[in-house]
């Protein structure tokens, strides 16, 4: 399944992709996209809907119709960083011998295609295209073999991130990566069972239609199960929390000399089966 909030902002309503593309309304069977309804249960559920039952809702998705961010009510959202073998060469640091974790406040969360407000003392605001792994059902210390059941499904996510701040203003990461806008995520969930092999998957980004990344998650140095296993070492995961798992090389920082995004530029990102994102910096 790929599952979808649409409408407008702060307004969002739950639906699902049918074969043609088109939003199906699940508002009778589910309050939002979010919590319960993303445990094993819980997919079950929306999988025994014929989406042909639903109300078909007017307009295309993200072009006449707007799309939110996938899952509502984000407990956590988690990231990893330097997690491709590639970017942190770019990067010109170690390979991590462990998943380096790292938080955004959830109040950076956005939809795919909405517009993203550069902070108006920014000099360094940069793109990171990333696998998403939501959390299906929950738990702490989960072994790396129960991992995969774990996972309710991915999605496509664009870790924005303003290096300054990342990196010079006192040592916290979270400073450079929870700013609002800052964590478009959608447009879609795809469940797992969709998704043959998560490392296995192309993901690109551009600005302006200049290509800048184009990788794939083959080059992660820890996977989606290794990355679940582990964060549940150190926080109880809860259905709903989601895990940006890293970028591929191509990041502004990484160019020579290094570029950043400056309003009016769009940037347009996707990975192979789970749909695109539009960006325009204003």
């Amino acid at each position: 399944m790929k599952l979808v909030r649409y409408g407008d902002k702060g307004s969002e309503r739950p639906g699902l992709l049918d074969g043609d593309g088109r939003v199906r309304d699940l508002s009778a069977h589910v309050a939002d996209i979010a919590g319960a309804s993303l445990t094993r249960d819980g997919l079950a559920a929306l999988r025994a809907i014929d989406p042909a039952s639903l109300p078909l809702v007017d307009g295309v998705p993200q072009q006449d119709l707007r799309l939110g961010a996938c899952v509502a009510g984000v407990g956590k959202f988690l990231a990893v960083g330097l997690n491709y073998a590639d970017h942190a060469a770019e990067a010109g640091m170690e390979v991590p011998a462990e998943p380096i974790l790292f938080t955004k406040w959830t109040s950076c969360i956005a939809g795919p295609d909405d517009d993203l407000p550069l902070p108006p003392d920014s000099t360094a605001t940069d793109w990171e295209v990333e696998l998403g792994i939501f959390i299906g059902d929950g738990g702490s210390n989960i072994a790396l073999d129960k991992a995969a059941a774990h996972i309710a499904g991915y999605c496509v996510i664009n870790d924005i991130s303003e290096r300054d701040w990342q990196l010079r203003r006192g040592g916290t990461w979270d400073k450079g990566k929870g700013h609002d806008g800052f964590g478009p995520i959608g447009p879609w969930l795809v469940t797992a069972d969709e998704i043959a092999d998560p490392r296995a998957l192309r993901l690109w980004l551009e600005v302006d239609g200049r290509r800048f990344q184009d990788g794939s998650t083959a080059t992660m140095v820890f996977g989606p199960e290794e990355i679940v296993s582990y964060a549940s070492r150190f926080t109880t995961l809860h259905p709903g929390d989601v895990i940006a798992t890293g970028t591929p090389p191509g990041v502004g920082m990484g160019q020579n000399p290094p570029v950043y995004l400056r309003r009016g530029q769009v940037m347009r990102l996707g990975i192979d089966g789970l749909g695109q994102q539009r960006q325009r910096a204003v």
